[in-house]
């Protein structure tokens, strides 16, 4: 079981370091299952619009909800989350990586994607997740002693990857193997 993190100060650079290295991934010919954020600034809101990529082919989602100039508190569309979170864990059967764009408030708390970052380190699934230091301590409570750091660079993000689904690929191989020859 494998599961690393990466973590980068400053409004949506997260986002944009896990765009590049799902890129990158996606030019290798990896399977991924997951999530991969866009921010959209509005000039009209001090706000930006968050839509989901659903990985690998899904649709793009809006997860946060407008609620208007003034409005303040959680933006997050709970309904939108759940939705991709389905689909993720649907897009896991077929999956080599999971990518989790963010362990946030939801994730926190037990709910978000927890349960497909449970789900595919039960499978030997890879998975990657982006943390912001808010939610750094929760997810180390979450991930344990299977957390590694990921230095904030999609060259070594994609490294990383790739070596890790090599490493799950050769383990299920050796399974079925003793399994069948058991």
């Amino acid at each position: 079981m494998q599961i690393a993190y990466v973590t980068l100060s400053g409004r949506g650079a997260i986002d944009r370091l896990l765009a590049q290295a799902v890129g990158q991934l996606e030019a290798a010919g990896l399977a991924l299952a997951g999530t991969v954020q866009t921010n959209i600034d509005r000039a009209d809101r001090p706000l930006c619009d968050m839509d989901l990529r659903l990985l690998p082919d899904g649709p793009e989602v809006r997860i946060s909800v407008d609620r208007g100039p003034e409005a303040r508190g959680c933006r997050l569309d709970a309904d939108a989350l759940e939705r991709s979170v389905m689909w993720t864990e649907a897009a896991l059967r077929r999956a080599d990586l999971l990518v989790v764009n963010k362990f946030g408030k939801q994730e926190a708390e037990g709910r978000g994607l927890t349960t497909a970052i449970a789900k595919a380190l039960e499978q030997g699934i890879p998975v990657l997740v982006g943390v912001n230091g808010l939610n750094l301590q929760p997810f180390l409570d979450f991930a344990g002693q299977l957390a590694t750091p990921l230095p904030a660079s999609a060259e070594a993000i994609t490294e990383w990857c790739l070596a890790a689904c090599r490493d799950a690929a050769r383990d299920h191989m050796a399974q079925a193997f003793e399994t069948a020859h058991g």
